[in-house]
């Protein structure tokens, strides 16, 4: 069903690889750097005010540079506990139109319609209370320099191959 919404909307799948990924692996996929780290914080953050919990309770710290790295662990935590499928999309604008067609990163708040608020209730507030990521069925690179990253991380650039889908031909 993934797949079909990506070549829905005319992107292309020119890779795909089931993969159980290390802890090692996606420590070094996710920025460790402090900027990175303090802004997990900061969301964790907002979400416990917004929702009315304390963040003193339930992390024993309200300092977003303090909660940030547990937000980190519990990520890689949930992409390590299965496999998971990695795709390289290619097309016009492939980084937005993956993102839009993902929707919202909280599903609980994603559009219907979009992956994520299709397939998924999960919320930060859940999430957080339970201290683990918030569960996902998409990750979506925010920036073609992340995607670039991405890439040559998971090894993918040479398993892409280049065919042509035949409405290509009828595209301006």
């Amino acid at each position: 069903e993934i797949i079909k919404r990506i070549e829905q909307v005319g992107l292309k799948v020119i890779a795909a690889e089931m993969y159980q990924a290390t802890r090692e692996e996606m420590d070094s996929h996710y920025p460790n750097d402090s900027a990175w780290i303090t802004r997990l914080g900061h969301k964790t953050l907002g979400t416990y005010e917004k929702y009315g919990y304390s963040a003193m309770d339930e992390m024993g710290t309200d300092k977003a540079q303090e909660i940030g790295p547990h937000v980190r662990k519990w990520l890689i935590d949930y992409m390590t506990s299965g496999p998971v499928v990695k795709l390289v999309v290619q097309g016009v604008h492939a980084v937005d139109m993956v993102r839009k067609l993902a929707g919202n990163t909280q599903p609980a708040l994603a559009e219907k319609g979009t992956i994520r608020g299709d397939y998924s209730v999960d919320s930060a507030a859940s999430a957080n209370k339970d201290k683990r990521a918030i569960h996902n069925l998409i990750h979506a690179s925010e920036t073609p320099e992340e995607a670039e990253h991405e890439l040559k991380h998971w090894k993918m650039k040479d398993k892409t191959h280049n065919y042509k889908r035949i409405e290509e031909d009828l595209m301006i």
